[in-house]
């Protein structure tokens, strides 16, 4: 097979990848454009320049320090959309602590093993979830079911010991601080994050500079949990040097210029928005705009009017819900040129009508995985339209990708279909304190394998073509039935689960399961919604649940998933 044959492509480029650290960016940026609007938080009604928000996560890295903070040490955040997850992004970068990103929907059982399982010495959190006023998840009661200490916890006496009052918990034995958003929410042992300010009074600017001079790019800096197939969520490791590069090389997909703004609807704790917005933005000297906390239709299309949008992002969900809303034509998008849509696959008729209706004549696709920083292929606003609405695109720079026969793990012909490995500086450093899981992921070559089954053709276009990882995407959000079914184990009355995907108009794919109880025990499809809604993320809980007395199986004894997709698809209709 010639070489021009192969299902290979490296991403050549005159544009050599950046150099530095994310604190490095940030100072540049700020030296560069100090009263270009760096960050607008429609919702909080909050705008900082870039000379401001240097400022203010200056201020903030200090007063991590002061709390014993260092260089190394594990931050989490648990948060929606907001100032503050953007500040604790870059503070964190600025003293090479790493930061820990928790999905908001997490319940207690989730959230502990991320807490555990990186160590987490501070914890930033918001106090609880409201829609029109009403709290929909209270993230300070969901905290103290595993910290009852910091409801009433001795240590809240002398609030100017910052780094001598730490927090004693038995179940989480690492964590030494809790800073609160919500002053009105925060429990005794909790700091404010109205204090911060008074807390790096007691740090000097040199000795944060002398901090920041100390790192390195290669340096950790980031940990994104993402479920694996053998069960527990896993610890995506991160450096400055993956996710700043890879967020300058997406702005680049889309030609984003210094000082355009970027309306930025997806969630920050995901890879789409915290490099792909804000990293982008950052690295482009562009704005980014965050319209809510969560995903409102019409917050995004009031905050791409007012603010004068020239990008977009969203998954392919949020375009249909904005293009669908009943007030959409009222609003005036023609300040739009581009965007991204991602996160699953891009139906070709919304493309278009993304193009069409939303002026967004130059919107990309990109693919990745979290493992990878997380682009490895976008499509350009040159590319043919065809190209541009039925695949993922070309591969990005200094990045390298090939398509392998899953078995002998040689490189498929072009038009073949394959799994899809990718090289270069946006592979992870590992899954944290995993060893085993990273060798399974990333080869002796130091190929990530994706899991995806994709298609090359002669020009080098990517089509993924499905999956091999019994992966369910729900609206963007990669479901690993594994993970769920570990959990449902955990119901005394259960004693089999399989979950799978079915078809969803709405979100892509739903999440359904088979259930087989335990003999002579009692329970229905409510019952178990109710179980789930208590203890996990509310877009894990199957949507379908059937109760069976066996599962369909080969021969030699392993489930047949794909019959069960197939019957379940059947009655209700799906097909």
């Amino acid at each position: 097979m010639n070489a021009s044959d192969m299902s290979y492509v490296s991403g050549t480029s005159d544009l050599p990848l950046i150099g530095m650290t994310i604190g490095d960016c940030l100072d540049a940026a700020a030296s560069e454009c100090p009263e270009r609007e760096a960050l607008v938080s429609c919702h909080q009604d909050l705008r900082y320049t870039y000379s401001e928000l240097r400022a203010e996560t200056d201020r903030t890295a200090r007063a991590l320090l002061a709390l014993g903070v260092e260089r190394g040490d594990r931050v989490g955040i648990w948060s929606l959309n907001g100032t503050e997850w953007t500040i604790t992004q870059l503070a964190t970068a600025k003293i090479g602590a790493i930061l820990v990103n928790l999905n908001p929907s997490y319940r207690a059982h989730e959230l502990e093993h991320a807490l555990t399982q990186s160590s987490l010495s501070t914890l930033v959190l918001q106090g609880a979830y409201r829609i029109g006023g009403v709290i929909k998840s209270h993230y300070v009661d969901i905290l103290c079911e595993l910290a009852p200490e910091l409801r009433d916890s001795p240590l809240a006496g002398n609030r100017m010991l910052a780094g001598e009052r730490t927090l004693a918990c038995a179940v989480l034995p690492h964590l030494k601080h809790v800073i609160c958003l919500d002053e009105a929410l925060a429990t005794p042992g909790m700091w404010h994050w109205a204090e911060l300010p008074t807390l790096a009074d007691g740090v000097s600017v040199e000795r944060l500079a002398q901090q920041q001079a100390e790192l390195q790019f290669d340096d950790p800096i980031n940990i994104q949990y993402t479920s694996g197939t053998t069960g527990a969520p896993k610890g995506v490791t991160l450096t400055h040097h993956n996710i700043l590069n890879n967020g300058y090389f997406v702005g680049g997909g889309m030609n984003l210029q210094p000082g355009e703004r970027v309306v930025i609807p997806v969630p920050l704790y995901h890879c789409f928005g915290m490099v792909m917005g804000n990293l982008a933005c950052l690295s482009h000297r562009a704005t980014a705009i965050y319209p809510n906390d969560g995903f409102d239709p019409e917050a995004t299309l009031r905050a791409v009017e007012a603010e004068r949008a020239d990008a977009l992002y969203g998954v392919p969900t949020m375009f249909i819900a904005e293009l669908e809303h009943p007030e959409f034509t009222n609003f005036d998008l023609s300040s739009l040129r581009t965007g991204i849509m991602a996160g699953s696959n891009c139906p070709i008729e919304v493309m278009k009508r993304v193009i069409e209706r939303m002026h967004m004549k130059d919107v990309t696709i990109c693919y990745g995985m979290t493992e990878t920083s997380p682009v490895s292929l976008q499509t350009l606003p040159d590319a043919p339209l065809d190209k541009r609405v039925s695949t993922v695109g070309t591969i990005h720079p200094h990045l390298e990708v090939k398509i392998v026969d899953a078995a002998s793990g040689r490189i498929v012909p072009r038009g073949v279909s394959g799994e899809l490995c990718t090289r270069g500086y946006s592979v992870m450093l590992g899954y944290w304190d995993n060893d085993a899981a990273t060798r399974q992921s990333i080869d002796a070559q130091g190929w990530m394998h994706s899991g995806d089954l994709a298609m090359m053709d002669d020009d080098g276009f990517v089509a993924i073509t499905g999956r091999i990882k019994d992966l369910i995407i729900r609206g963007g959000e990669n479901l690993y039935p594994r993970e769920i079914e570990e959990f449902l184990y955990t119901h005394p009355a259960i004693s089999d689960a399989q979950v799978f995907g079915v078809p969803d108009a709405h979100y892509g794919e739903a999440v359904a399961v088979w259930i087989r109880l335990v003999e002579g025990a009692e329970l229905d499809a409510e019952g178990l919604r109710a179980y789930c809604r208590e203890r996990i993320a509310h877009h894990k809980i199957p949507r379908y649940m059937k109760f069976v007395d066996d599962f369909p199986m080969t021969v030699s004894g392993k489930v047949q998933k794909f019959r069960m997709r197939q019957t379940t698809s059947h009655e209700l209709g799906l097909d």
